[in-house]
This record gives C-alpha cells, sequence and structure tokens, in this order.
C-alpha cells in the first residue's frame, strides 16, 4: 500500500496547463450568436413562406360572391316569391349548348308554356358564369328567331360554366334557370 492520496495511473496523461489540444475532438459550443442566427433563420423562412402565400391568395382571387350580405338577405324573400310564381307557371325552357367551328358556343334556347305553346312576348337574355372567377362571366346577346325561339353565341373556353337564362315580360322578369354544365 502506498502512502500516497492518490493512485496513479500509468496510462492516464495528467492534464497540463497550455498544452495543445485537437479541436476535432471537442464537440461545438451552442453560444448566443449561434442561438440567435438560428432563430432570425428560423423567422426568415415564417416570414418569406407567409409573404408568398399572402401574395398568391391576394393576386388569384376573383372577388366575393356578393357585394352586399345584407342587402342579398333582403332580396332572399322576394327571390322566393318569385320562383314560387315560377313554378306555378309549369313553363319549359329547353337550351342546348353546341360548340361551333370558330371556338365560340352557340346557345338555342326554346321556351314553351304548359300547354305546350312556344311562348310569345317575351325576351330572353342569357350568361355563362365561371362558378370560381367572375371575372371570367360572359353575358350573350341573345336575338328571337321566332316564337319562344331565341339563339345567341358566346367565345368562352372548355370547362364547367353556369348556364343562366332569364325570361321578362313588360320588362319584368318572369322565369330563371341556373344551371352548370360542361363544355369540352
Amino acid at each position: 500500500m502506498s502512502n500516497d492520496l492518490f493512485a496513479h495511473d500509468d496510462n492516464v496523461v495528467p492534464f497540463q496547463h497550455g498544452a495543445a489540444t485537437n479541436k476535432a475532438d471537442e464537440p461545438r459550443q451552442l453560444t448566443g450568436r449561434m442561438v440567435l442566427a438560428m432563430m432570425l433563420a428560423f423567422f426568415a423562412v415564417i416570414v418569406g413562406v407567409n409573404t408568398f402565400m399572402v401574395h398568391e391568395a391576394l393576386s388569384t382571387f376573383g372577388g366575393v360572391d356578393t357585394e352586399s350580405s345584407y342587402r342579398a338577405g333582403q332580396l332572399f324573400e322576394r327571390e322566393m316569391d318569385m320562383a314560387k310564381a315560377q313554378d306555378a307557371r309549369h313553363w319549359r325552357v329547353e337550351a342546348k349548348v353546341t360548340p361551333a367551328a370558330d371556338g365560340s358556343a352557340l346557345l338555342d334556347i326554346v321556351a314553351h308554356d304548359a300547354s305546350g305553346a312556344p311562348l310569345a312576348g317575351v325576351t330572353a337574355s342569357a350568361a355563362f358564369e365561371r362558378p370560381t372567377d367572375r371575372r371570367l362571366d360572359r353575358t350573350l346577346a341573345v336575338s328571337e328567331n321566332g316564337p319562344g325561339h331565341f339563339r345567341g353565341t358566346a367565345d368562352i373556353v372548355a370547362g364547367q360554366w353556369d348556364l343562366v337564362i332569364e325570361l321578362s315580360r313588360g320588362g319584368e322578369r318572369v322565369f330563371r334557370s341556373k344551371n352548370r354544365i360542361v363544355l369540352h
């Protein structure tokens, strides 16, 4: 037994103050500057992605569906009464859309009353409305070819459209239909 308080192992190299050490063997220390740089990089990525998403959302937004929700609510009851009166007439209105050689679409509308007679004394209007973007809506110039028969053309592209047909008599709308169609 030795009188030394500390036993020395011959394989252990004592630390010598001021001796050169290998930097690759030391673990990298996390400093305040590194934490700051990581936080700034993180928030820069978040702000960059948010800026891109806001720009894309605003540049592709086609507009609101209704200009005034309050006004639309007031008109709802009137629209319901007009729909009930339209259903009571039992009119039959048929529309056929065919592609033309020049890329436009031809619209033929045939309207009959409850007894099957062609409707006389009415004027027609029609529009192709894009369900996803109001900026692409197209109103057709519709002309009467005979009692209850109307025809019009529009330059529209293939895709889904809402075909809106309105018939009026004496300046008052007496019929309205809105149907989803797919043009190829």
